[in-house]
């Protein structure tokens, strides 16, 4: 583990401020942040400004939350980021997707036009760094102008979470860890 979650004696003020607002007040501590905020705050004015942004991709977008989840699944594998697969494997589950369709997204596969436009904006904007036209068209027939930006932005802001948690070394079996107590 390159950076490893901040030991709980190192918390102080600035990292439990950049948690403030973003995460319930039962998550803004070294035992409840989990491993991936923990080591997040280890810069606090980063942690703060990604955060609002991640927030407003999970929590307040336009995006009908399925579409969002197919979309951060096809992010995680094609970036073989084992913690956000994890997590938003649980959270495609809790949506209503099934094991299958979860497995199919992670390959780039669907059978409904939406999720195929979907996994393949995300499959374009890795290799192209765009969508092509034919898929922004696909987008159209079922999402509107604010959601298909909203889906640009979802893809790129979890894209750059898996980059920063495969660079960091960020692993789900680290969750419920003591966070340098041991």
């Amino acid at each position: 583990m390159r950076l490893p979650p901040l030991p709980a004696e190192e918390w102080d003020d600035p990292a439990r401020a950049a948690l403030a607002g973003l995460v319930p007040r039962s998550r803004q501590n070294p035992d409840g942040a989990g491993v991936a905020l923990s080591t997040m705050v280890r810069h606090p004015k980063l942690a703060k400004a990604f955060l609002t942004f991640s927030t407003y991709l999970l929590a307040y977008s336009t995006l009908p939350p399925r579409v969002r989840e197919l979309a951060i699944l096809r992010v995680a594998s094609r970036c073989d980021c084992a913690y956000e697969w994890a997590h938003h494997v649980k959270a495609a589950a809790e949506l209503g997707l099934s094991g299958a369709e979860i497995e199919e997204a992670g390959r780039g596969r669907a059978s409904r036009e939406l999720d195929t436009a979907v996994l393949a904006a995300v499959d374009e904007l890795n290799d192209d760094s765009t969508v092509s036209d034919a898929t922004w068209r696909m987008l159209g027939r079922h999402l509107d102008e604010r959601q298909r930006m909203d889906l640009v932005f979802t893809i790129g802001g979890y894209t750059t979470m898996a980059m920063a948690f495969n660079t960091f070394g960020i692993d789900p079996a680290q969750e419920g860890t003591s966070h340098g107590r041991d």
